[in-house]
């Protein structure tokens, strides 16, 4: 009987620590994943991120977290793109930053695609584009996951200038991003450029030191600007593509599953989005209109002469920056 009791002790101590060692390692396959992005808690690319967490913690059931940081809680996203590379955050959506990698500009050269139909074509990921683009990532020790594109760029300015759609001097300052293809782009337009840090433009524009700016787009300007935005040129300037991107490093330690997990996530975000930019972007302008912005309508033919102008003087000044080769290949 001694024996029987013994026995039975020791099955039910190998039953309580196989439990508690089961226990453990599933607790340890528990992760959370922060991911920073740029806009306020609430606005659609914030909501677009919730949809991209409830769908990542519905494939893991629940394993795997993504908490949400926006409004740039982690940092600016050129920080935090490093931070990403580095592994000490897991994941970003935002601009591509290029402290590292001047190269990664390339997305957001002007008149590089000139409309919503074709940014699809020029940045399918089998493409030429998209396969640089995502090599320079992946040497920053970075994996995009989904495209993400906000807006086609235009002009926000304090008053209305002369010539507003043509190419001539028009006396007028504006904000550029420290960004070469920017200020060459400003210059041909017919500003004058004046490269100040985000964190600067409101102060510089409030005050005078500039009369406007060119880097965003009407859901930027109405974001950031709104008040100081009387006019409104819509000349597609650039497209403003974000990426949604996760530390290779974290990626590479996922599981089969949970990368096509993650994969799908990120491509159901990027579908998405390529149908809701352009809808996104007719409201922001309607937007700005309703608050007393002069949003100045260009003719398809109007956009096309600025096009042309901006590929001929801007684009031999600025593609060795992004590599001759590859420019010259996907600007055909």
């Amino acid at each position: 009987m001694k024996r029987r009791i013994a026995i039975v002790c020791l099955l039910a101590l190998a039953v309580s620590l196989t439990a508690s060692a089961e226990g453990k390692k599933e607790g340890s396959s528990q992760k959370t994943f922060k991911l920073g992005h740029p806009r306020p808690a609430g606005t659609p690319t914030d909501n677009d991120m919730k949809a991209f967490a409830d769908a990542v913690a519905k494939g893991t059931s629940g394993r795997i977290k993504v908490e949400l940081y926006p409004a740039s809680q982690l940092g600016n996203y050129t920080v935090v793109q490093e931070r990403v590379g580095l592994g000490d955050i897991e994941m970003q959506l935002a601009p591509a930053g290029t402290n590292v990698t001047k190269a990664l500009g390339i997305a957001s050269a002007p008149y590089l695609v000139d409309g919503f139909d074709k940014i699809p074509v020029m940045f399918a990921r089998s493409g030429a584009l998209m396969k640089a683009v995502d090599k320079m990532f992946e040497k920053e020790g970075i994996k995009v996951i989904g495209l993400y594109p906000k807006y086609f760029g235009g002009i926000a300015l304090s008053k209305m200038p002369k010539d507003p759609k043509g190419m001539s001097s028009k006396g007028m300052k504006i904000r550029v991003p420290g960004i070469k293809s920017f200020e060459k782009t400003a210059d041909a337009l017919g500003f004058m450029a004046t490269p100040i840090a985000f964190s600067e433009a409101f102060t510089a524009w409030q005050t005078g030191i500039v009369d406007g700016a060119i880097g965003s787009g009407a859901e930027g300007y109405w974001s950031s600007f709104r008040d100081l935005t009387k006019v409104y040129l819509p000349i597609n300037s650039h497209l403003e593509m974000w990426f949604l991107y996760i530390s290779l490093g974290t990626y590479n330690k996922l599981s089969v599953a949970d990368k096509k997990v993650i994969e799908d996530a990120g491509k159901a975000v990027e579908d998405a989005r390529f149908l809701a930019a352009p809808k996104e972007t007719a409201e922001y302008e309607k937007m700005l209109a309703g608050n007393g912005t002069t949003v100045v309508s260009f003719t398809k033919e109007e956009l096309e002469a600025i096009s042309k102008e901006i590929k001929k003087t801007v684009w031999p000044q600025i593609k060795e920056d992004y590599g001759v080769e590859l420019f010259d290949s996907i600007s055909k």
